[in-house]
């Protein structure tokens, strides 16, 4: 049974992230991901302008003028959500956990699909892979995702962006999209499967950052905890070179990261706890809607 709390938190959700993805996303959504390629429609007289490489020479020949094969995208694709459950996502110092955030972010891009008619998929992971959703179509599955997530309570605490990865490349053969929603805590290594899966599969990083995890506010001696791990450090927060030094391990992180996702050319998306969700991801969009149009 959902608890109350539970339903009041995905109902606000529904509403909030349906409305998003309506106003912000859903055209955006549907010009940058493409379907499986181009069906068969119909055919049609030939038109001045129309491409002689589609004319269809057997109905022309019959119909003793020309006709030209007409073809039309088929639209429909899977959509798959990869979704970090580790202990670390459990943070949060604005208001919200990590969890809140990725639960919100999935629901805006489970809706943006389904108004597309594409169908969504769960893999729900940590260290080890915790529960698979097969992809389905409809506003009800999309809240079942949401719940998923929102009320899953995983085996492991550690993060395996690599266990995911390697799942997603077992289960989908054809080429879907992929968000892999994580706060890339993970210490592993999976360069190797980000590889292979953005080669199979249209493979979106959105990661999912508390402000905390950027910056160290200066609260004199601090008890830090690696939810992880359970690894315990004091650390004086009061000395401006240990914060400098936080910072500094921050932002070498992210750039290695980065030039990672820049040298396999994989797009991504940084999104903050204590921000808008729906912005960054509809400048993405508007990005490889850009892109699209100079090639």
């Amino acid at each position: 049974m959902i608890p109350r709390e539970l339903i009041k938190k995905l109902r606000k959700i529904e509403i909030y992230t349906s409305r998003l993805a309506n106003d912000q996303l859903a055209g955006g959504y549907h010009s940058v991901f493409k379907g499986r390629g181009m069906t068969f429609s119909e055919v049609r007289q030939y038109q001045p302008g129309d491409d002689v490489r589609f004319i269809d020479w057997n109905v022309s020949a019959r119909m003793s003028e020309p006709y030209v094969k007409v073809f039309t995208e088929e639209r429909e694709m899977t959509v798959m959500l990869l979704v970090d459950l580790s202990a670390s996502e459990r943070f949060g110092s604005v208001g919200r956990a990590k969890i809140e955030a990725v639960a919100e972010t999935a629901a805006l891009l489970a809706f943006s699909a389904i108004k597309n008619n594409d169908r969504v998929g769960l893999i729900l992971f940590t260290d080890r892979v915790e529960r698979f959703v097969p992809p389905k179509k409809g506003r009800g599955h999309v809240m079942r995702v949401v719940t998923e997530i929102l009320n899953a309570e995983p085996e492991g605490k550690g993060t395996s962006l690599r266990v995911a990865l390697d799942l997603l490349g077992s289960l989908s053969k054809r080429r879907s999209v992929a968000f892999l929603l994580s706060d890339f805590i993970d210490r592993s290594g999976y360069e190797r499967s980000l590889k292979v899966a953005s080669k199979r599969h249209d493979l979106i990083p959105i990661q999912i950052v508390d402000p905390r995890e950027e910056e160290l506010p200066d609260v004199g001696l601090a008890l830090l905890e690696d939810l992880e791990s359970g690894e315990l450090l004091e650390v004086d927060t009061s000395d401006p070179r240990v914060r400098r030094a936080f910072a500094r391990d921050v932002h070498t992180e992210r750039a290695k990261r980065e030039q990672l996702f820049r040298r396999l050319r994989i797009d991504h998306v940084t999104l903050r706890t204590d921000g808008d969700l729906a912005r960054p991801i509809a400048e993405l969009f508007r990005r490889r809607q850009r892109r699209m149009a100079r090639s």
